[in-house]
């Protein structure tokens, strides 16, 4: 057997998978970390707790989702206690995961001190940026003091979703152009190049780029100015104001495009604005991002609403027909699995397509340890 388990440590919870070749072995959600009558007391409980229920007979490696790897890591890698150090020195640039994330790691390596332990960065697939794309028009000595730059996110989805997309479309991967948009409560898209990210909409934090759940995305920086002169908001409220409280949740009063979608139906005029703005949003990156390109063979929606959300991928891309992009009605609001909803003969295929990260990390873990 050839066993890769993967973990996968989120803020309050921990996912793992167990896979034999491309199959799943087993699966599961250990939740509510630390929360008073929850589950365990933190995430070093719930990976012991994981393990303990696993057969883990033939493993070969676990693979674990870092969310920041920062510039030094563009590739997975095998832990040692120099990553270790690493992935702690990055916890400024993501202190909500990368404290869960490592430890993970931790205890995984204590337990299984014999079985390859491997690191896959959400920020490694967008190494390739250009520096132009991955620079902020900011004093340079102060972003280089502060590691100001763009670094990217959901890379490891991106990663599966483009590579999926050129199979879907019997392409070679090195000659596809997609432009991918994970469309979860979290929101990115990506310019893929020939399987390099070219441009994506997430930057120095999850924060920038479309409209989320409950992040802002994309803003005027002096907002910010403003709300602390005239509102007298601190910068620990005014955190919380755009990770927390803004997006759908801060337009329509609902985080969950669902609940948008059923209020909109119903008339509400707030639902109706909030998936204005949010389907606007989408569209404004995919004109942008295929100009970047020159050349899009897709566009390819995935994550919970890219995937289930028929209205969201047809308002998003309503007017760029004359880019060769248009969806058709009745493949868009039908249909199930990975597939194509644009016409017959449409230039670009419009895709919709099923993520799976784990399944990514999995493949990476495999590489670093044939690789030795």
């Amino acid at each position: 057997m050839s066993r890769v388990l993967v973990l996968n440590s989120g803020s309050s919870s921990v996912k793992y998978r167990l896979y034999e070749g491309d199959t799943v072995r087993d699966r599961g959600t250990v939740e509510r970390i630390g929360e008073p009558g929850g589950g365990p007391a933190d995430h070093a409980g719930a990976v012991r707790e994981i393990l303990a229920g696993l057969d883990l007979t033939g493993l070969v490696a676990v693979g674990h989702r870092v969310v920041h790897g920062g510039q030094r890591f563009t590739e997975p890698v095998r832990v040692d206690d120099g990553v270790l150090a690493a992935i702690r020195d990055l916890f400024p640039l993501a202190p909500l995961h990368n404290p869960a994330n490592l430890a993970g790691i931790e205890v995984a390596r204590d337990l299984l001190p014999e079985t390859p332990q491997v690191a896959v960065f959400d920020t490694a697939f967008h190494h390739t940026l250009p520096e132009a794309a991955a620079t902020y028009a900011v004093d340079r000595e102060t972003a280089r003091r502060y590691g100001v730059r763009r670094y990217g996110f959901h890379g490891t989805s991106h990663a599966y979703v483009s590579r999926r997309t050129a199979e879907l479309l019997d392409r070679a991967y090195g000659e596809t152009n997609t432009i991918t948009l994970h469309l979860g409560n979290g929101a990115s898209a990506c310019a893929v190049a020939g399987g390099r990210s070219i441009a994506t909409s997430m930057g120095m934090s999850p924060l920038e780029g479309l409209v989320m759940g409950t992040r802002s995305g994309d803003l005027d920086p002096a907002i910010l100015f403003h709300l602390h002169r005239e509102g007298g908001l601190g910068v620990d409220e005014l955190d919380d104001l755009l990770n927390h409280r803004s997006g759908l949740l801060g337009l329509a009063g609902a985080n969950d495009m669902r609940e948008v979608l059923a209020r909109r139906a119903d008339g509400d005029p707030a639902a109706a604005l909030a998936f204005d703005v949010y389907c606007r949003r989408i569209t404004g990156y995919v004109g942008a991002y295929y100009a970047l390109l020159g050349r899009v063979d897709a566009v390819t929606f995935t994550a919970g609403v890219g995937e289930h959300a028929a209205p969201v991928r047809a308002a998003a891309l309503a007017g760029l027909e004359r880019l060769g992009i248009s969806v058709d009605p009745t493949r868009n609001a039908t249909g199930d699995g990975d597939r194509i909803v644009s016409p017959d003969g449409a230039e670009v295929a419009v895709c919709v397509v099923g993520t799976d990260e784990e399944r990514e990390i999995a493949r990476a873990a495999r590489s670093v340890v044939a690789a030795g």
